[in-house]
């Protein structure tokens, strides 16, 4: 029986350790972290090699469900997944044990609070951008390729592929650029 730990960040700037050191604490003998959106199970490779990893009786263990799953869908697959295999999920900051029906109980409640609170987030940003635009003040990102300096280096007869070199861009952005 092992217990291993899954630690993970939405994006690069947040930071792992506060997660890595409590899973270390909770008795992990492995943890696998990574940075990557908690809406999807796709691309999160830490997970997956955990979940394949794991042995029946093993335990893998998160700080908070979030960590796991924001949707109902990919938390009950990730936890199809595990019982299958006869490995139990737990969290150090829930009351959360796949181990027990209270556990189970417990986790599911807060997969429908975690999808819940998603949806509100989206809508609550989807208000305030389209309240911004009508308001004139949001008016997207700004532009991150100087379209001015690539048509400069496109009238001297540099080619796309040198132009994108030059501005650290991608080609296709040359071209959109010279298009615009």
């Amino acid at each position: 029986m092992a217990t291993y730990g899954y630690a993970r960040v939405s994006t690069t700037d947040q930071d792992l350790a506060i997660q890595e050191t409590a899973l270390r604490a909770a008795g992990c003998e492995i943890v696998r972290s990574e940075k990557r959106s908690g809406t999807s199970t796709e691309g999160r490779t830490e997970l997956r090699t955990l979940i394949d990893f794991a042995r029946k009786g093993d335990a893998i263990v998160v700080t908070r469900i979030d960590r796991l799953a924001r949707s109902i869908a990919d938390l009950a697959g990730i936890v199809r997944t595990l019982e299958t295999k006869g490995v139990s999920l737990r969290a150090t900051e829930q009351p959360i044990d796949t181990g027990t029906a209270a556990g189970r109980a417990f986790l599911q409640m807060l997969g429908v609070f975690a999808e819940f609170e998603t949806a509100i987030r989206k809508e609550r940003q989807m208000e305030g951008i389209a309240k911004a635009k009508a308001e004139g003040v949001y008016k997207g990102r700004k532009p991150s390729i100087d379209t001015a300096q690539v048509r400069a280096l496109d009238a001297e007869g540099i080619g796309a592929t040198e132009i994108a070199r030059r501005l650290g861009i991608g080609r296709a952005s040359v071209y959109r650029a010279l298009e615009a």
